[in-house]
């Protein structure tokens, strides 16, 4: 097999590949609203909620899933006509909560204990939410900060080998 066989090869199956996870993207329910969202009530933060809005279309059901213990949601405020109370009682690891949300419009909601901790997070029920684009990394930061130090440690090794190269290792007769 040549070369070049071998890499019209290698794009074909590539490309069946990502037609197939095309297909499949689509089939798992976009802008209709009805799907589920997961969001983790982990720490002092809810995920994805208290970083940047979670953006749902109506219809959707989200899911809370306590990963630690002593939180609560508490709704601060939502859209004229929904009728979302949250779930005020502190629940600990394993319990899961869920509402479907069909009035667009911004919910806010927070943590009672943890408020003060910034445990705060936003729901924004619209018909077109937005799409996520750019660059987004799926690299922990631990790996970043790894990467980091590796990068450093190779520069002053190869420093240091500079260093001895061009002037020796031995400083007196």
């Amino acid at each position: 097999m040549s070369r070049r066989a071998f890499m019209r090869g290698a794009a074909g199956a590539a490309a069946v590949a990502g037609a197939s996870g095309t297909a499949a993207a689509a089939e798992g329910g976009g802008g209709g609203g009805g799907g589920s969202q997961q969001v983790d009530v982990v720490n002092y933060a809810y995920n994805p909620g208290t970083e940047e809005p979670l953006y749902i279309t109506p219809g959707t059901t989200v899911e809370w899933v306590w990963q630690s213990n002593g939180h609560n949601i508490v709704v601060e405020s939502q859209p004229e006509g929904a009728g979302w109370e949250g779930h005020e009682p502190l629940e600990d690891s394993g319990f899961t909560y869920t509402h479907t949300f069909d009035t667009n419009g911004e919910y806010s909601y927070f943590c009672e204990p943890h408020k003060s901790l910034g445990m705060t997070a936003t729901i924004i029920v619209t018909d077109n939410p937005p799409e996520k684009g750019g660059y987004e990394t799926i690299v922990p930061d631990s790996a970043k900060t790894l990467g980091v130090a590796a990068t450093g440690t190779m520069a002053g090794v190869l420093g240091l080998a500079y260093f001895f190269m061009k002037y020796g290792g031995d400083y007196g007769e």
